[in-house]
């Protein structure tokens, strides 16, 4: 399964709770075939925090699968183990989680500090088999923005129907406590500005469930439709900037492989 990020517009995207990833997978490409792909989508995604509406964003699509380094949009890699069963790869990639009070409708949210986003870097593995997919990654704040950590698991199975391939997993991801305090929690200051409770987040799971769907059109042109629900842990949906018990992200476009 390859997947692939967004080039640009990221930052308005809030993924915080369905890291991602890689968020977005676009079609199945044999990593040894050095290949590159292009091609335009839009993404939908319920935001967790509060008075922050939800956006439909056009992005353009843009990455490169060789046999020892890829590129993902805004973020890239190399494999220290790859083959047709098993991949290890060290990875850097652009986390777009972030929150900006002028942007929220509520009034105690706008007197929030902001959230920033950063560079996440780690190393992750996949394992290929008859029976499905295993997909495990853990990564660490690069830039001392949160100095936090994330951990993911997933098991995906993939159906070939003709044409379209169905790919459905489950999974869950691991947010450190410096990850959740920096972007969940409201300190002393901010609660006297805000008149919002103060909160420290400690560490969560949140699981998931994901569904990606790719249609071959011809040789090259495939199209896809992805989406992933979240079920937040307590300690995200319980802070004061949170009104979800959920996160969600759809995705649908058309690429072009070469």
């Amino acid at each position: 399964m390859k997947e692939v990020l967004t080039l640009m517009k990221l930052n308005k995207i809030i993924l915080g709770t369905c890291f991602l990833s890689s968020a977005l997978v676009a079609p199945v490409v044999n990593a040894a075939d050095n290949t590159w792909t292009l091609g335009a989508s839009a993404a939908f995604e319920l935001f967790p925090y509060k008075g922050v509406d939800n956006e439909v964003l056009p992005f353009p699509i843009i990455s490169y699968e060789g046999d020892t380094f890829f590129i993902r949009g805004p973020g890239a890699g190399a494999y220290l183990w790859n083959d047709k069963e098993n991949q290890l790869a060290l990875n850097l990639f652009y986390s777009p989680l972030h929150f900006r009070p002028s942007k929220s409708d509520d009034h105690q949210m706008k007197q929030l500090d902001k959230r920033r986003s950063t560079m996440m870097g780690g190393v992750s593995y996949k394992h290929m088999a008859d029976w499905g997919i295993i997909r495990t990654s853990l990564s660490a704040d690069m830039l001392n923005t949160s100095n936090g950590l994330y951990a993911d698991a997933a098991y995906l199975y993939s159906f070939q129907l003709n044409d379209l391939r169905l790919t459905p997993g489950v999974g869950a991801g691991w947010y450190s406590s410096n990850f959740n305090d920096y972007y969940y929690g409201i300190s002393s200051n901010e609660s006297r500005r805000s008149g919002l409770d103060r909160y420290d987040a400690s560490s969560s799971w949140s699981p998931y469930m994901e569904l990606t769907a790719n249609y071959k059109l011809n040789e090259n042109w495939n199209a896809f439709a992805s989406g992933r629900y979240v079920r937040l842990d307590s300690e995200v949906k319980d802070s004061p900037m949170v009104d979800r018990s959920y996160s969600a992200i759809i995705a649908t476009g058309i690429t072009y492989t070469f």
